[in-house]
């Protein structure tokens, strides 16, 4: 906390630096001698702002430059607010600086849109570099606490570049800027790889970071390069300190690893599954020894072994009541784990991390592709079931966070009930009850086909293979045709191995998610699935997916903490591109692919991540 108030004081100081107007000095001689002996007996920053209340002119102006600075001093952020608005009735004040501060007190409580829009009014009027550089920072520590790198960085860029022009020292701008740029991929990196030298001299750093990440030799020889190129860069400043973070991105050195399955009882399928994922990928590995240990054992039974053991890391367990059996009573807490399902609330361990095949990913991955499409009005069909439930209340929260519309959902509680639900939803029954009193008007026969609603622009269906492959010659017929054809999409449960090597042609047209290893030709290993065929031809979905997560689980072990270190950056496996979240989970981005002329084939759709509704409005988007 002391640190953190340091930090803040010394922010703020250089705002006041930047101060050009001509003020009273905070000097006693200034005031008067009631005034100087009221103020002796304020000690706090709400007392002196009182006593400045009762004053007039240059006793007063004084009174509230000492009120903030204590208001500062105390992190009381709304009193700061406060006394500056005060402040802001003052002529003689320098008000671009007073609204820098009121900027920075309502971004520190949290009041990001009235700091965005503070900030804006002062977008004509920053005239002097000194203004514009802090203009440019809080605007961009703004977006960096909402968690929008993509915003903030251009923002930063253009503090620095000023800063660096004309010979100014921001406090915590640099830092801020090489933060955000971490959490970039390398492909958004490219992006910004243009413009001032000093903005390519950042994304080049950046960049050489994410390449050269897992070889210190590499990047040592590409950073000397680098400092060759642009000498005096800004970025320099945070050189120093990259050898501990290339201490904490090296590889893990594991040479006894201990792998947690079910391998008795009910979920020994699954097990099995997972086990022959693990196999498959210690093959390439250098790990040494590996230990299967059965989860459905006692607490007691597997602390004994891992005692005897003393592995270097773990895998699993994959229950998620193992994993709470196993974290309440600590028994994996002195090693590094990856587990293999995620948990609800948070971890116990930093070096703890939670591998899932979560269907919110691809949820999420969809949502923001028909934001990015600019889709306004989604309609979701999932079962009437606890999962189909979860995943459109998922959605429903995550789209409310970026759109004023509500989506349409549509419930069925089995494949009778599709019908009902899917022509009460596009509204047709009542375009066919309009048609029946038309005909009803007229003695000779009535050309009449139903019309559907239009405002419906995109559906998407949660359901399971079969029953999507209900759902769409439901929708084909009832949607009009005198409306633009409804895109389509689903997720990977849309999609079945053994389904689709005699039904395909039901589906044309239909946009999915779904793990690179479930499509043909899209993974770099094609010889790792030919050997899966050739040995487990006839394998169910279920067992092929978690194949794929257990051989990535070993196989993204030598880039863990590369991927922990630098949150941009990817590991391409079998079950997606997947990063490393604060909170350990491992999120994947999967593939898009399509029915089309009874084939599947792969598509590249737009993605990227949306911009906050409240953000939508500060900016004016």
């Amino acid at each position: 906390m002391r640190l953190k108030l340091v930090s803040l004081l010394i922010i703020l100081s250089g705002l006041s630096a930047c101060s050009t107007t001509e003020k009273p000095t905070k000097t006693s001689e200034n005031l008067s001698s009631a005034t100087r002996s009221a103020q002796f007996q304020a000690t706090d920053a709400r007392s002196m702002y009182q006593l400045a209340l009762n004053r007039q002119g240059a006793d007063k102006i004084q009174l509230l430059y000492s009120a903030r600075d204590a208001a500062i001093a105390e992190q009381r952020w709304p009193l700061l607010e406060q006394i500056c608005t005060d402040l802001e009735q003052t002529p003689s004040v320098d008000q671009i600086q007073n609204k820098l501060y009121i900027a920075f007190a309502q971004k520190q409580q949290g009041k990001n849109t009235l700091a965005l829009e503070m900030l804006a009014t002062l977008n004509n009027k920053l005239t002097q570099a000194e203004h514009f550089a802090w203009h440019q920072y809080l605007t961009g520590s703004v977006y960096t606490s909402q968690a929008l790198p993509k915003k903030a960085i251009p923002y930063f860029f253009k503090a620095s570049e000023t800063a660096s022009k004309n010979n100014l020292t921001i406090p915590g701008l640099n830092q801020a800027l090489w933060q955000n740029l971490q959490q970039l991929s390398s492909y958004a990196l490219e992006r910004f790889n243009r413009g001032s030298v000093v903005q390519q001299g950042w994304v080049n750093l950046a960049l050489y970071h994410q390449v050269y990440s897992g070889t210190p030799v590499e990047l040592d020889q590409a950073i000397n390069n680098w400092q060759r190129r642009y000498p005096s860069h800004p970025a320099s400043a945070v050189l120093p300190e990259k050898d501990a973070e290339l201490l904490a991105a090296a590889p893990i050195n594991i040479n006894r690893l201990v792998v947690l399955l079910p391998q008795s009882g009910a979920n020994q399928r699954l097990g099995d599954a997972l086990k022959a994922g693990i196999l498959g990928a210690l093959d390439t590995s250098e790990i040494n020894e590996a230990t299967f240990i059965d989860e459905m054992l006692s607490t007691a039974q597997i602390n004994a072994k891992l005692n005897e053991i003393q592995p270097n890391f773990v895998i699993g367990p994959l229950l998620k009541v193992n994993i709470d059996k196993l974290t309440n009573e600590q028994a994996l807490k002195n090693y590094p784990t990856l587990h293999l399902n995620a948990i609800e609330g948070e971890r116990t361990s930093a070096q703890h991390y939670f591998f899932a095949l979560n269907p919110e990913h691809e949820v999420q991955q969809a949502l923001e592709h028909f934001l990015a499409q600019g889709y306004q009005k989604p309609m979701l069909l999932a079962p009437d079931t606890s999962a189909g439930q979860r995943l459109v209340d998922y959605f429903n929260v995550q789209w409310q966070r970026y759109s004023e519309t509500t989506p349409q959902v549509g419930l069925y509680k089995d494949k009778k009930d599709m019908p009902n639900t899917i022509t009460g939803l596009l509204e047709v029954a009542e375009s066919k009850q309009r048609i029946k009193g038309v005909k009803a008007l007229f003695k000779q026969e009535v050309e009449s086909e139903t019309r559907s609603r239009r405002d419906i622009d995109v559906i998407y269906i949660l359901g399971d293979a079969t029953e999507t492959r209900l759902i769409k010659p439901y929708l084909d017929v009832n949607v009009s045709t005198f409306a633009d054809r409804i895109p389509l999409y689903a997720s990977s449960k849309s999609h079945s191995k053994q389904i689709d090597r005699t039904d395909k042609g039901d589906l044309d047209g239909l946009y999915f998610t779904e793990l690179p290893w479930m499509l043909n030709g899209q993974i770099a290993n094609q010889s790792l699935r030919q050997q899966y065929n050739s040995l487990w031809p006839e394998q169910v979905d279920i067992s092929q997916r978690l194949f794929a997560m257990a051989y990535d689980s070993v196989a993204l072990l030598d880039d863990l903490n590369q991927l922990r270190v630098f949150p941009g950056k990817q590991y391409s496996g079998l079950t997606g591109q997947l990063s490393i979240a604060s909170d350990g989970q491992i999120n994947r981005q999967l593939n898009w692919a399509q029915y089309k002329d009874k084939q599947i084939k792969p598509v590249q759709l737009k993605t990227q991540a949306p911009v906050p509704l409240f953000m939508q409005v500060a900016s004016g988007e």
